[in-house]
C-alpha cells in the first residue's frame, strides 16, 4: 500500500479501492514494458490513415504490406479499424485466435506467408459478423494489447491500418507507438482533400512525421483498352503535398480488377499483373522503401517507470530485454 494511502484517514474504509488502484497501475506498467520490448524489435512503424472513408486506405495498407513482404522484408500488418476490420477478409485468412499453452507466452498472429504476420480484431472473434459496440477506453486497451500481447518478433515494417478520421484509434497509435510515421491516403476530389487536411493537421498536433501522401483512385483504368481515363480528376493529392511541403509518394488509378481481387481475397495492386495501377503502386512502394529503409530502429525510452519495487524486483536496475516485469 502506498504512503499516500496509509496517510489518508479514509484508507481503512477504502482499502480495497487503494489496492485495486495499485494493482491497475502495476498491470499498466507491465503492459508498458511489454509494449516497449515488442516495439524495440520493429524497425519501421507506419500508420496508414485518412480523414475520409472510402478512399482505399485498407487497400493501400494490405498491398503495401504484401509488396514489402514480397521484397523479402519481415512485415507485420495490424488492423485497428475495430468497428469495420477488413484486412483479414481482403487476404482471405481463416482461423481464430488460439490462446498459448503457457498463459505468460505471447499470442501468435495469423501467418499469411513466411514474411507477413497479421492481427485484426476479427481474428479474435468467434462470429466475424458480430457488431463491435465499444467506447474509447475499450478501443485503447485493445490496441495496446495488439502490440503488447502479440508475438510480432523481429520486423522490418509494421503497417497499421486505421479507420478514417482523427479519433481514438489513430490517437491511441500515436500515443502507444513512439516514432510511428504516417502515410496519408486521399482521392483527388476537393471533398476528400478537405478531410485529409484534418489528418495532416492531426499529425502536426501529435508530432507524427508524415512519410508522404498517396493519391488513390487517380483516374480510371479502362477494362477494355487498359488506358487511364481521368473521370475522377487527378492531381489533387500532389497539390496537397506541395501545399503542406510533404513528399508525394504517387498516384494510383482505379482499376476494376482491384475491387474483384479484394472481394476474392487476392490483392491486386501488389500482384505481378501488368496494369497502370500495379505499375503506379510499385512506384509508391519503392518510394516508401527509399524513405524508410529497413535499418535498426533508434532506441526509445521505456514507457513505464521501471525499477520501482512496486513494479518489479530489479531494485532500480530493470532491463526490459531480460526482465519479466
Amino acid at each position: 500500500m502506498s504512503s499516500s494511502c496509509e496517510s489518508s484517514g479514509t484508507c481503512s474504509s477504502a482499502s480495497s479501492s487503494c489496492g485495486t488502484q495499485e494493482s491497475q497501475q502495476a498491470q499498466m506498467a507491465q503492459q508498458d514494458n511489454a509494449i516497449t520490448r515488442s516495439l524495440g524489435k520493429i524497425k519501421n512503424k507506419i500508420l496508414v490513415m485518412s480523414g475520409k472513408g472510402g478512399v482505399g486506405k485498407s487497400t493501400v495498407s494490405v498491398n503495401l504490406a504484401l509488396a514489402l513482404a514480397a521484397k523479402g522484408h519481415k512485415v507485420g500488418l495490424m488492423d485497428v479499424d475495430l468497428h469495420g476490420p477488413d484486412v483479414i477478409r481482403m487476404l482471405n485468412l481463416k482461423g481464430n485466435l488460439e490462446a498459448p499453452a503457457n498463459p505468460n507466452d505471447l499470442v501468435a498472429p495469423l501467418q499469411y506467408n513466411d514474411n507477413l504476420k497479421v492481427v485484426s480484431l476479427e481474428y479474435m472473434m468467434k462470429d466475424r459478423d458480430e457488431a463491435i459496440i465499444w467506447r474509447g477506453p475499450l478501443k485503447i486497451q485493445a490496441i495496446r494489447q495488439f502490440v503488447a500481447d502479440m508475438d510480432w518478433g523481429e520486423l522490418d515494417y509494421l503497417i497499421v491500418d486505421a479507420p478514417p478520421g482523427t479519433g481514438d484509434e489513430p490517437l491511441s497509435i500515436a500515443q502507444t507507438i513512439p516514432l510511428v510515421k504516417a502515410i496519408v491516403v486521399t482521392t483527388p476530389q476537393k471533398v476528400a482533400l478537405a478531410d485529409v487536411r484534418k489528418s495532416l493537421n492531426f499529425c502536426k498536433t501529435v508530432e507524427m512525421e508524415v512519410v508522404g501522401i498517396v493519391e488513390n483512385m487517380s483516374g480510371f483504368v479502362c477494362p477494355e483498352c487498359n488506358a487511364t481515363v481521368d473521370i475522377f480528376k487527378t492531381g489533387g493529392g500532389e497539390e496537397l503535398a506541395r501545399e503542406f511541403d510533404l513528399p508525394f509518394l504517387g498516384a494510383v488509378p482505379m482499376d476494376p480488377k482491384v475491387v474483384i481481387a479484394g472481394d476474392d481475397g487476392v490483392p491486386y495492386l501488389s500482384s505481378d499483373a501488368k496494369s497502370p495501377a500495379t505499375e503506379a503502386f510499385a512506384k509508391v512502394v519503392d518510394s516508401v522503401e527509399l524513405r524508410l529503409p529497413p535499418v535498426a530502429a533508434p532506441a526509445v525510452l521505456n514507457m513505464a517507470s521501471v525499477g520501482s519495487s512496486s513494479d518489479c524486483g530489479c531494485d532500480g536496475s530493470c532491463n526490459p530485454d531480460s526482465c519479466d516485469c
